[in-house]
Order: C-alpha cells, then structure tokens, then sequence
C-alpha cells in the first residue's frame, strides 16, 4: 500500500510541483507525530508572561494558539488578557464587553479572580481571564496604590497556592507596551516568553525589552526569568528570515525554540471566527507549528522548575553587585 507520501510523488512528479508534495508530506508527516506524542504535565503550575513592547510580532497569536495547542493535548490552562484591546479574549471566544466582569474587576477588587473565569468553547480544559476597554484606565488607578507593581502578583499567589494542581500553564498576554499593567505581569510571572518577528525591526527593540525585563528582575521579582524565545512569522524562503533566525540563536542558544511560526493567512483568519488557529485549522502548517513549538516547552518543564528553584536560592541569599552576575549566567539579559 503507498504511503502519504509516495501518492504525493506520484500526482506531483519530479517537476517544480513536486516541492509543493514534499511539503504537504512532511507537514501531514509532523502532525501524525504530534497526534501520537503526549505532553508532559510540569510538576508545579507554570506562570508565563508573554511579551513584547512592539506591536506586531505575534504577542497575542501566539498566546491563544500555544495555550489552545496545551489544551488541545489535555494540559490545564488560564489565559489572562492583560491587554485593554481583549484580542486575546476575542480569539478564545471570550466576552469582554464592559457589562461582563473582567481582569479590570479582579485589579479593582471588585471580584475574586475565579468570578471571571470563562471557558473556551473549543477546548474544555482552557480557561480565560477576558479583558475590557475599560482596563484602559487601570493604570491611572493604579498610580496611587501601594506596592501598585504587585496587585496582579498577589491576587495570582493567592490563588495558585489555595489551587495549587487546577492549571498546569498560566498564560499572561501582555499590551504592546512597557507600562503599569506589563510591570504587573512580569511581577506575577515566573517567566516571560519573547515572540520576535524575523525581522531586523524587531531585534532592534529587543534590547530595550531586555533592559527592562532585567530592572525588573533586580528591582521586583529576582526569580523572575526569560525562558523562551519564539521567532514568528518566519518565511524559510527568505535569506533574511534565515539571518534573523540565525542571530537570534547564536545570542540566546538556550531559549531560542527549535520550532518557528510560519507567516500563514488562516492563522490571522481565525480570530475573526473566535478561535485559535489550532480549532480553526487543526492540521494546518501554522496549528503544526504551534504545537511543535507547546511541545518544546513543554518538554522543558524539568529544565526551568531546575532554573527556577536555583534562581528562588539565589534571591535567598545576599546579591553581591545587585545581581549582575546571576543574570548575565543565563545569557538572556545582556
């Protein structure tokens, strides 16, 4: 009997087509090895802040899709909208209308954080936290709070150690910016993930991101940790997408993914439908892509709980040069 493959060959032939067949045989190939394969619970709930200061790299694409890609392999998600515009919510099939409670009310403590929970229609184990307009104006509220860098962090806390096994990955999507409610998020977070376009633009705000990841790291939250980063919109037809890759590895060996996300139309079309690439197209390049990239962090779990305890007595002890050292080790704040 012919495989995939070998069909692929046979209608395609040796012609120009025949690279078009290679690629849908691989793809179907990949997705075949992702169905087979089950992802590793991490033994503690993982809190990941995923940011980016500039706008457009795939910040919010990739949070919906990496926590729809966990949930679609049986891992417990939240997905907390930190973002005024709620495009995250919109694209977990959220509401986030000003009637409805949102991350706002929780920041205003006008409603416990497990009030506003809403579940994804598409995925039973992926739970979201919306965002409305009007956590817009959170930040001027905020400006007179005490210790107003921890709201989020003490309410997340809270409720991580009163339900310590209910979510094996939180997910923070941060607005495009560097302001009040991302120094909330990276204060609440464990880790940040960095999703970086493969474009010279976006290496050049890297720098600052970095910057202010490692104030915060001194300042605020000293186990916090960079522990991956994600090139999106990757074209490997493309030397520069290549280059960019390249120079992104060759920085930061240890949290550049292996996987990259392709540009692809169907994964900026699913929105649009309220949902995620992963229910919107679920053997397609880019659903693949999001998947191979969950199961990369995934399988990292042992490798940042192992971080993350060495980092937690690391901020138990006297920092000598407030730090330096213990951050320049990981290579991720330069």
């Amino acid at each position: 009997m012919e495989s995939a493959s070998d069909v692929l060959k046979r209608i395609f032939g040796t012609s120009q087509q025949s690279s078009m067949g290679a690629e849908i045989a691989d793809l179907t190939q990949r997705y075949k090895r992702l169905e087979a394969i089950t992802f590793p619970k991490p033994s503690s709930t993982r809190i990941i802040a995923v940011a980016n200061q500039k706008g457009g790299v795939g910040k919010t694409t990739t949070t919906v899709n990496l926590a729809s890609a966990m949930a679609s392999k049986g891992l417990k998600v939240l997905v907390i909208d930190m973002d005024p515009q709620g495009n995250a919510s919109t694209a977990l099939g959220a509401r986030h209308g000003s009637q409805d409670y949102s991350i706002y009310d929780v920041i205003e403590s006008r409603h416990a954080l497990s009030e506003v929970f809403q579940q994804c229609p598409d995925f039973q184990s992926l739970t979201v936290v919306p965002a409305s307009i009007d956590l817009s104006g959170a930040e001027l509220e905020l400006s007179d709070v005490q210790e107003r860098h921890a709201v989020l962090r003490k309410i997340l806390n809270s409720y991580v150690i009163e339900h310590p096994t209910q979510f094996d990955y939180i997910y923070i999507d941060c607005p495009p910016s560097l302001g009040l409610l991302v120094l909330n998020a990276l204060c609440a977070a464990k880790e940040v993930l960095i999703p970086i376009q493969a474009e010279y633009y976006a290496l050049e705000g890297l720098g600052q991101l970095l910057h202010t990841i490692s104030l915060v790291q001194h300042s605020f939250n000293r186990t916090l940790s960079v522990s991956t980063m994600l090139v999106t919109m990757f074209d490997k037809r493309t030397l520069l997408s290549r280059e960019v890759f390249d120079e992104i590895q060759k920085h930061y060996p240890k949290i550049v993914l292996n996987a990259t996300i392709p540009r692809a139309v169907k994964i900026s079309e699913a929105p649009s439908f309220g949902q995620s690439i992963i229910s919107y197209d679920p053997k397609g390049a880019g659903s693949v892509a999001y998947l191979e990239a969950a199961l990369e962090i995934a399988q990292r779990s042992v490798q940042v709980d192992e971080e993350n305890i060495r980092r937690q007595h690391a901020s138990d002890e006297p920092q000598a040069n407030n730090g330096d050292s213990d951050t320049r080790q990981e290579g991720t704040v330069q």
